[in-house]
């Protein structure tokens, strides 16, 4: 046993502590019982609206209530543990000891950074897009590549996602996609994710097998909830139906049920094929037309904040990370210095340290 296993069980049980005062398990728990008695309500689906977003808290407040006392109950275990390992001078069960201690530590490390989560949306469900930048057909297959990664991330936590909109490019890959990560917290969690992301790798599409660079940007925005108040007048927009294109069903791709709306104030222009009718790809192409002028809200009060603070950095989300397949493997994030040797994990959703260390680096920014 580690002579400095004492002292980093009590730092383990500090922090832990502090996590617990800043969630409010109590308050939690209180959600969690007005959340039941909602959702048990006869009347519930008659606003299914309003019934989604009870399951989908009541879903959330009971995993993180799992995941704290489930690391609580492991933390109080572990001294008792170690007490009685000691007592037998029983080496297998205290290198046993030695191990959940480390894994008690990255859980606890994960959970601390969200309370780092303090933001006016971080709280909110997130709306991605997904656009090829610079790089032609490697830049549209690269596009794709990132928009499998974060599917397959939300897929790993078990986090609801819905595409809403898919461009295909001509020869490979896309154009640019947009789709919804349903989960609270998921945009102050991927917000950090925004920006310019850059692969170099040997082309599959080049007949000469030359080494490519090709860019995609990252765009992540908060999904709107009724407090927002982002009124959008009828004369305001431009509404056109067309047929969708791409891979889909019989009837996603022989009616015309896509929509594209343009707004003509700010040239804005959204558009959904992902449902089959037209009135339910109108409603999710209005709630990503919503998310986006709430973004640019957001931006202009951010703006005239600077102005009064006199803040005169620039952006901190472009040229975010690198994805190296060729002539060595490595993926390497250009803000925090994270970096690892397996970029087939990262692309497969494996991204979380990266994630974790962008939150705090940006914390860290957002302090200096």
């Amino acid at each position: 046993m580690a002579t400095d296993f004492p002292a980093r069980l009590k730092d383990l049980e500090t922090t832990l502590a502090s996590i617990e005062a800043v969630v409010d398990v109590d308050a939690l728990r209180r959600e969690l019982a007005e959340l039941n008695e909602q959702a048990a309500a006869p009347d519930l689906w008659d606003d299914q609206e309003h019934a989604q977003r009870v399951n989908s808290r009541l879903a959330y407040v009971q995993g993180e209530l799992r995941r704290l006392e489930d690391l609580r109950r492991r933390v109080d275990d572990l001294p008792v543990l170690v007490e009685l390992a000691e007592a037998e001078d029983d080496a297998d069960t205290l290198a046993e000891a030695e191990v959940e201690l480390a894994a008690l530590h990255k859980a606890v490390s994960e959970l601390e950074v969200r309370t780092l989560l303090n933001g006016d949306y971080d709280p909110r469900e997130a709306l991605v897009t997904i656009r090829a930048e610079a790089g032609g057909v490697d830049a549209a297959d690269f596009a794709e590549m990132l928009m499998r990664m974060y599917l397959r991330w939300a897929e790993r936590h078990g986090y609801p996602s819905e595409v809403y909109d898919t461009s295909y490019a001509e020869e490979a890959g896309i154009k640019s996609a947009t789709f919804a990560v349903k989960v609270p917290y998921a945009y102050g969690t991927l917000s950090v994710e925004q920006g310019t992301h850059r692969l170099v790798r040997i082309s599959p599409f080049d007949n000469q097998g030359r080494r490519q660079t090709s860019f995609a940007g990252v765009e992540v925005l908060p999904v709107t909830e009724t407090t927002d108040h982002i009124d959008i007048p009828e004369t305001d927009i431009r509404i056109d139906v067309f047929r969708s294109s791409g891979p889909g069903g019989q009837s996603v791709n022989t009616t015309d049920s896509a929509v594209r709306i343009t707004h003509l104030p700010t040239g804005i222009v959204v558009s959904c094929q992902n449902e089959k009718s037209q009135i339910q790809n109108r409603a999710a192409a209005l709630r990503v037309l919503q998310s986006r002028l709430l973004e640019v809200r957001r931006r202009e009060e951010k703006a005239e904040m600077d102005a009064l603070k006199g803040d005169s950095g620039g952006s901190w989300g472009n040229q975010m990370r690198s994805y190296v397949l060729h002539p060595y493997q490595m993926v390497k994030d250009l803000r925090t210095e994270v970096e690892t040797g397996n970029p087939q994990a990262v692309l497969d959703g494996d991204i979380d340290g990266f994630i974790e260390a962008g939150i705090r680096w940006r914390r860290q920014a957002e302090k200096a």
